[in-house]
């Protein structure tokens, strides 16, 4: 892993993802699909899938189980992935992804995942803090399994205390609102303009706006660093060395499915990589820019992140 920090991506949630098509999706009706796509999913698992297609490596500790897990496993198997598998408390979760063709709409149909219980969770922080490699990073993204309690990610980083790694968290609902309201930081904290002003109660509509809320976070010990990326906007980044903007290249949206999965990609293999954060941030920026324009589960593709990359326009604020 020559001029690359070690990886290690966790996904206690996984999903057999399948995506499709139909003419109309309307109530009632039986409605005639096209042959569905199958691919691995799972935050940690798609940051996985594109830092390898970016031209990084990082191993995926996946948690697994029933069939579906046996199934999703030979899938990444099959992808050329380094996984750690931990034993899930149950059958792994699909995911389905429906395309509307009049429209254009994707409806998203999320399964909850197998229930968790505590002896697991903390059998499941002391695996991590194992693999844990001296001078890498963590990146935990995704939602919590069920039974997975909101203050998993700070138990995570008193495990990691000593050092040996830095954590990133792309999570949301009572997982964020939990970091968000710690003072035991995460290294780098990321979240989507909705996520930041359900967070902080008001509109952020500027990237000033974004960026002060992000510092404020930061001044709170939520994080050492704080992301909220702006969707067509690009991504802003507040930390120890000031704020910056980074513009996403102007693209036709196919699908977001699958494009904080690929910032984060980019973005940390910068990181581990030694790259200035501003760069790192740019070139998450790019592999987000690359994953809006491929259809349902598919990540971003590494000729366009590289053009977009090389097109890069960062602002300090």
């Amino acid at each position: 892993m020559s001029g690359q920090a070690p990886i290690l991506t966790v996904t206690l949630n996984p999903a057999l993802d399948l995506s499709t098509a139909a003419d109309q999706v309307v109530p009632d009706l039986k409605l005639r699909c096209d042959k569905p796509v199958v691919d691995p999913g799972g935050g940690g698992i798609n940051v996985s899938r594109a830092i390898k297609i970016i031209g990084g490596q990082s191993t995926a500790m996946v948690a697994l189980g029933g069939a579906t897990g046996t199934r999703l496993a030979e899938m990444l198997k099959s992808a050329g992935l380094s996984v750690l598998r931990l034993t899930a408390p149950g059958e792994t979760r699909q995911s389905l992804a429906v395309t509307d063709r009049t429209t254009g709409g994707q409806y998203r149909f999320v399964m909850p995942g197998p229930e968790w219980h505590m002896a697991q969770v903390a059998s499941t922080i002391a695996a991590i803090g194992e693999a844990a490699l001296a001078g890498g990073w963590v990146v935990v993204s995704g939602s919590n399994p069920p039974g997975v309690a909101a203050g998993f990610e700070q138990m995570l980083t008193v495990r990691l205390k000593d050092g040996r790694a830095k954590l990133l968290v792309d999570t949301s609902g009572d997982a964020l609102r939990a970091l968000a309201g710690s003072s035991i930081p995460v290294d780098v904290l990321r979240m989507d303009s909705h996520e930041a002003e359900g967070l902080a109660g008001r509109p952020l509509p500027l990237r000033s706006d974004s960026a002060e809320f992000a510092a404020g976070l930061v001044r709170n010990g939520a994080a050492r660093s704080v992301i909220v990326a702006r969707g067509a906007d690009g991504s802003v980044i507040a930390g120890p060395d000031g704020a910056w903007h980074a513009a996403a290249a102007p693209v036709q949206v196919v699908s977001a499915v699958g494009a904080g999965d690929s910032f984060v990609a980019g973005f940390v293999l910068a990181m581990a990589r030694g790259w200035p954060v501003q760069e790192a941030l740019a070139l998450g920026t790019a592999a987000a820019s690359a994953a809006v324009k491929t259809p349902a589960t598919e990540l971003c593709h590494a000729d366009e992140v590289r053009h977009y990359y090389s097109q890069r326009v960062i602002t300090p604020l």
